[in-house]
């Protein structure tokens, strides 16, 4: 009767398991699109892209790359990503050890003393442990012993915890080689930019030079009685301004600087550097590929595939979550209430092992709401990865639209300046010999020194330009 009650009773139970596992909610699901443009616009289908430059090789300026070199060892930034790393190899080595038994060692002692009208107490009294020989009371109890847990990893659960938490370390990776190519950017970039504050203000004291010489022509002219105290004081008040202008470029220096000596983690020093850099700069011919080739080489849209990799598998623990649960748990070891029988076998021996098995039934709103969460940060996932590539696309193809269109300027400007070169000479021919007026000299110098600071900053931007298309197309890590 007891044995046929008893089979009634698992069979409730493995019953009502499979009921709980069975009515799992479901879900809406979104699949990802990697599909890009077959090439860039213009482009010719050739799969040699100059990301796969190494960016020691694509920087010539030994300067620069000491610079990039320092900043690689020293950033403060991208050495807390590396340590984001480490925090994810631990939780790798974390997962990894819930896939195993967990053992330990026990050891306890204790004294007990229990009421002689007890069951307990009137069963020690009418014992003897041998003839003649009582149990002690108060009792003492020792123990040394193992003991093991196990969770039985039937539905993947743990295994698919463990590999989530290894794509984390994978997407941690990519995320720190992002870093690395934002971080030689930037400092490529503020490089470029020091050098053309360098040019600018080489031309603005060219100019201050040249401005002083007029006005002494003026002052000597005003003696002439050929032109009036006006005129002299317009040619000071044109010094002055170039003045300050040198000053604040001077400032501009310090600044940009010290922004260098903060990317390579260090107090504000003197940047070394090669002013004729600026003029040779980089090829103007860039390989870029084709646009699939952003999917295997730009380190955020890798990280953002690991995330949604990562995100999948954490819908599979959470769906897990609503599985029977199996454990098993053993413990064996030696317990008496004297040290030296301790060591008595098989007496004072003891083990169990236990196997349970567990699934939620009642009131699972909180495991639904986990699971429902997993499934959004998975759809989250698609759409931010959709998005990298659709970035990295777009940010490509800016930056190939801003070269072409930034050489076509420079071309420009710099007849502009070489016009307004002429015009200064012209000019300033006309007004020794009276037939200019002064606020002409005056209109054409500036005119040409406005001209010649955009060129230098067409240039700079031109630099730019060719940095930013390399990490775009996801250059610089390696």
């Amino acid at each position: 009767m007891f044995n046929k009650n008893h089979h009634k009773i698992w069979g409730l139970a493995l019953l009502s398991l499979a009921y709980a596992s069975c009515k799992i909610p479901a879900l809406v699901q979104k699949t990802e699109n990697k599909s890009t443009p077959d090439t860039y616009a213009n482009g010719n289908g050739d799969t040699t892209n100059v990301a796969n430059i190494k960016w020691k090789d694509y920087f010539k300026d030994q300067y620069l790359t000491n610079l990039i070199d320092t900043a690689l060892y020293n950033n403060q930034e991208l050495n807390i990503t590396l340590q984001e790393i480490e925090i994810a190899r631990n939780e790798v080595r974390a997962r990894k050890g819930e896939l195993l038994p967990s053992v330990g060692l026990k050891a306890g002692a204790g004294l007990e003393k229990v009421g002689r009208y007890t069951s307990q107490g009137a069963g020690d009294a009418s014992t003897e442990i041998k003839p003649g020989k009582e149990m002690p009371e108060p009792l003492p109890d020792y123990m040394v012993g193992l003991y093991a847990n196990w969770e039985v990893d039937v539905w993947h659960k743990l295994r698919n915890s463990k590999k989530s938490a290894y794509t984390k370390y994978l997407s941690s990776v990519e995320g720190k080689n992002f870093v690395v190519t934002s971080l030689v950017a930037e400092v490529a970039n503020s490089y470029y930019e020091l050098l053309a504050l360098d040019n600018q203000l080489d031309m603005v004291r060219k100019n201050i030079e040249l401005q002083t010489n007029a006005l002494a022509v003026v002052k000597i002219q005003k003696e002439a009685t050929r032109v009036t105290e006006l005129a002299v004081r317009k040619f000071e008040a044109e010094v002055l301004s170039s003045r300050s202008l040198e000053y604040e470029i001077l400032q501009s220096i310090t600044e940009t600087e010290n922004k260098i000596n903060f990317l390579l983690g260090r107090y504000p020093q003197h940047i070394a550097r090669d002013k004729n850099s600026f003029e040779t700069g980089l090829a103007n011919h860039l390989s870029t590929g084709i646009p699939s080739q952003l999917l295997a080489n730009r380190p955020d849209v890798k990280q953002a595939e690991l995330d949604l990799i990562t995100a999948k598998l954490d819908v599979k623990v959470a769906k897990a979550q609503f599985y029977p649960s199996l454990g098993i748990s053993a413990g064996v070891g030696f317990q008496a209430f004297n040290p030296s029988y301790l060591v008595k076998m098989p007496e004072s021996m003891l083990y169990s092992i236990v196997g349970d098995i567990a699934a939620p039934l009642i009131n699972r709103n909180a495991i639904k709401a986990t699971y429902f969460t997993a499934n959004a940060k998975q759809i989250q996932a698609v759409y931010q990865y959709e998005r990298s590539i659709l970035n990295g696309y777009i940010e490509v193809a800016n930056q190939l639209a801003s070269i072409n269109n930034l050489s076509k300027s420079y071309e420009l400007k710099a007849k502009q300046v070489q016009a307004l070169t002429q015009s200064i000479e012209i000019s300033n021919d006309l007004f020794k010999s009276t037939r200019a007026d002064y606020l002409e000299v005056l209109m054409t110098q500036r005119d040409a020194l406005e001209a010649k600071l955009e060129l230098i900053e067409t240039k700079k931007q031109q630099l730019n330009a060719m940095v930013k298309v390399y990490q775009a197309l996801g250059g610089g890590w390696n």
